[in-house]
């Protein structure tokens, strides 16, 4: 068990260290309003990370019990979806850091940006939906209790990167401005990290 922590802690900085919606729209708003408009931010993102965790926790809890195809469908699903996030990562013309400007906004307004944000982020889609449950062993104890703790990791571990980044934001993003090929091997790198788990997910699944 100790050892299927450590291989989720390290997908989930993989995964809180690569560019993407979160990453963009906090830096965005700390070097638009300052750093207590990019915490505030952080803070909905946050909220929208415990939401989903819940949603995973109590719906893969539940997917589990009534349903013994349920895990084995799962995987595959997620397998799937990771190719397909491999393949727009590898492929997008776009640089994730093509920051445009913005609108300045209300303490209120900037938790419910982070929050809403978070919510429709298709990387923590991924990890919850897709990554999370391949951790869960419902042989080795509780699969809610297990899910919680891996969920809470993952929080923990984005919520200490991003604040991180938002302390640093304009040396953050001058570093990516001079340096372009970094976000060329960011994307290669993440979406040959993508495809191998799904590899390994289909593998897993016809076991």
């Amino acid at each position: 068990m100790e050892s299927n922590l450590i291989t989720f802690a390290l997908i989930s900085l993989g995964m809180a260290l690569t560019p993407g919606p979160n990453m963009i729209y906090l830096i965005s708003r700390s070097l638009c309003q300052g750093k207590q408009a990019g915490i505030l931010s952080l803070g909905g993102t946050g909220l929208g990370f415990v939401f989903y965790m819940l949603c995973a926790a109590f719906g893969i809890t539940a997917l589990l019990m009534a349903i013994p195809l349920a895990y084995e469908a799962l995987k595959i699903a997620g397998a799937m979806y990771l190719i397909y996030l491999a393949w727009k990562a590898i492929t997008s013309p776009h640089s994730p850091f093509e920051l445009q400007n913005t609108v300045a906004y209300s303490n209120q307004k900037l938790f419910l940006m982070g929050f809403f944000t978070n919510l429709l982020n298709p990387k923590i889609a991924v990890m919850y939906l897709a990554l999370l449950p391949q951790f869960v062993k419902p042989h080795e104890g509780n699969v809610l209790i297990q899910t919680l703790s891996l969920g809470c990791i993952q929080i923990i571990l984005s919520l200490i990167i991003n604040l991180l980044l938002i302390l640093t934001a304009s040396r953050f993003t001058a570093f990516l401005n001079k340096h372009v090929f970094w976000l060329k091997i960011q994307k290669w790198l993440m979406g040959t990290i993508f495809f191998g788990l799904a590899t390994q997910i289909l593998l897993t699944a016809k076991k």
